[in-house]
């Protein structure tokens, strides 16, 4: 449930192939295109995806299952509202917390032996006037339901992954199944033998131990529970079996390998140049970023000093990134945003697989022809770290099977800083990736962008010919940089060694083939497959131009105004 682009599948399935998805509902309310769902059917297929709202979801439409999942909406708890503010688990998607328990109720004795959810930290201290209640309903409906359930809050970070993003994690066992067979004591569980624990080790902080029961009906909950308090009674770990409660406050232990906002980065010469931050703009940034206090007056005219401290800038690379939010992309000065500097000096914002990674997701994961690097951007800063749910996964699966899990997708750390295509991304996707109709007549659009490809030796004759329409073939698609935004490619310019960039053409198509197409020998080289760029000639620059090919010294992915304005 609540699928988004599908970060707890990636997360179970790099676990274990015993994990099989079956059913996923993605719906994103009050929006036309539904971004998510899109990349969601494009990376794992249509089958058993559903694109409703939960609600109107009836469950017998929904398969029997062993294990539920899903990272129900957060936004009423989330840190971009104060807690003063926000809903709670009455606000407009906290409601939603519902629909996993009709669903749940609903299966009656075929409901599933497992579930697995997702939330932020906040959850176990909201709302703001009664600290804890929300937690306290969410664990008293799961005790009323027949589950065992344990919960975590887990930063990334801590446990050696590339993001600080604390989030809450909750485990929950069915009377009768495996795992809650297992258990023993709750202390034990929470503190050395349970699935959380095996998972993410810690040690018990010396300043919160609790114990206490949540009595009374769920309303009577939502009314009462801790009605008064000025701190919630939950630690950040801890257990709930048959309402009786035992938290602890978790102090991490990790020494494992760490991964760094650094070692996620790509190369800078394989950044597209509207990810770099000009001069003009840079003075921006700073202030954004900077420390400031600001003279402000209230609706009601009450004057104030709003003030807020200094963040890094740059951000550090040999520390953890902070945590990404859904405002990331877009070139606007922001202060949330990510800010790098390239070994060349220059300031540049994350591109999407950067962002990608920082979640641990797989390269172009979000990679879609209609979904836009801003969405991408707000995709991941919806999305949970792939690696705790691989963590968790990896656990639960021993506790099952009492053997170790197997994984022919596991996820990977360490990332490559050149990073290339694979023909995976476009298994669901027509051949013809880009398609422009010629116009009799036309004007030069210079926000359109351009693709200039360095023609080898060989060829050069035949882009040096006056004939109307040609083809051009990259070298092998294995070796193309992934950072090329394929479905926004729109003119093509050939760069001739010794002379540089004159030509323009529209590219009429963008496809893959393979060199066998005009050279049918059967070498090897040539069947590698290949994009084949369609191209229709529209016009000549004055003179030929010298220019700088940035991706690998083949190509460079830009905008044609930068080259008509260039002196």
């Amino acid at each position: 449930m609540f699928a988004g682009v599908g970060g707890f599948r990636i997360g179970l399935e790099g676990a274990s192939d015993a994990y099989d998805t079956i059913w996923n509902n993605q719906w994103e309310p009050s929006t036309l295109h539904q971004d998510a769902s899109l990349v969601y059917k494009a990376r794992f297929g249509c089958t058993g995806h559903v694109n409703r709202d939960i609600n109107l979801v009836k469950t017998e439409e929904i398969p029997d299952h062993d294990l539920l999942v899903g990272g129900f909406p957060c936004q009423d708890y989330s840190v971009a509202a104060t807690l003063s503010r926000s809903g709670g688990i009455e606000g407009k998607k906290g409601v939603l917390w519902w629909q996993i328990y009709r669903i749940l109720e609903e299966k009656g004795d075929r409901r599933p032996q497992y579930i697995f959810f997702e939330n932020v930290d906040r959850l176990l201290n909201s709302p703001a006037t009664q600290r804890g209640r929300d937690f306290a309903i969410i664990l008293a409906s799961l005790a009323d339901l027949g589950y065992t359930v344990e919960w975590r809050i887990i930063n990334a970070a801590d446990y050696g992954m590339p993001q600080r993003r604390r989030r809450t994690y909750i485990v929950g066992y069915r009377k009768g199944s495996v795992v809650a067979s297992k258990i023993e004591t709750m202390e034990d569980w929470v503190e050395f033998d349970g699935v959380l624990a095996q998972a993410f080790p810690f040690k018990v902080g010396e300043k919160y131990q609790s114990k206490f029961d949540v009595n009374g009906t769920i309303q009577e909950v939502s009314a009462k529970f801790n009605k008064g308090g000025k701190d919630s009674p939950f630690g950040n770990a801890g257990i709930m079996i048959d309402r009786h409660i035992y938290s602890v406050d978790a102090i991490p232990m990790y020494d494992g390998p760490v991964q760094m906002l650094g070692d996620i980065l790509v190369d800078e010469d394989f950044v597209p140049e509207e990810f770099f931050i000009s001069e003009e703009e840079l003075p921006k940034w700073k202030y954004e970023k900077g420390a400031k206090k600001i003279n402000r007056v209230s609706k009601e005219g009450f004057e104030y000093v709003f003030s807020e401290g200094g963040m890094a800038f740059p951000d550090y690379l040999d520390k953890p990134s902070r945590t990404m939010i859904t405002g990331e992309g877009g070139p606007s000065p922001s202060r949330f945003k990510h800010v790098v500097q390239t070994p060349s000096g220059r300031y540049r914002r994350l591109i999407p697989i950067e962002m990608e990674r920082l979640n641990m997701f797989p390269d172009n994961h979000t990679y879609h022809p209609e979904v836009s690097d801003g969405r991408r951007a707000f995709l991941m800063g919806n999305a949970l770290v792939c690696g705790i749910v691989q963590e968790i996964g990896r656990s639960l699966y021993r506790f099952i099977y009492d053997e170790v899990p197997v994984s022919t997708q596991p996820i990977h750390m360490q990332r490559n800083p050149r990073p290339v295509l694979t023909l995976d991304l476009f298994n669901t996707e027509e051949k013809e990736l880009v398609y422009n109709k010629p116009k009799k007549t036309y004007t030069l659009d210079g926000s359109k962008r351009l693709f200039v490809g360095l023609v080898k030796k060989d060829n050069e004759e035949y882009f040096l010919t006056e004939e109307p329409t040609k083809l051009y073939y990259t070298d092998s698609i294995r070796r193309f940089p992934s950072t090329i935004a394929l479905n926004k490619l729109y003119y093509f310019m050939p760069y001739i060694k010794g002379k540089g960039i004159r030509d323009i053409y529209l590219i009429k198509m963008l496809r893959l083939g393979s060199k066998t197409e005009v050279h049918p020998e059967t070498k090897k080289d040539l069947k590698a497959p290949r994009f084949v760029f369609q191209l229709e000639y529209l016009e000549s620059l004055p003179k030929y131009q010298m220019i700088t090919l940035r991706f690998q010294r083949a190509f460079t992915d830009t905008f044609l105004g930068r080259v008509m304005n260039r002196e």
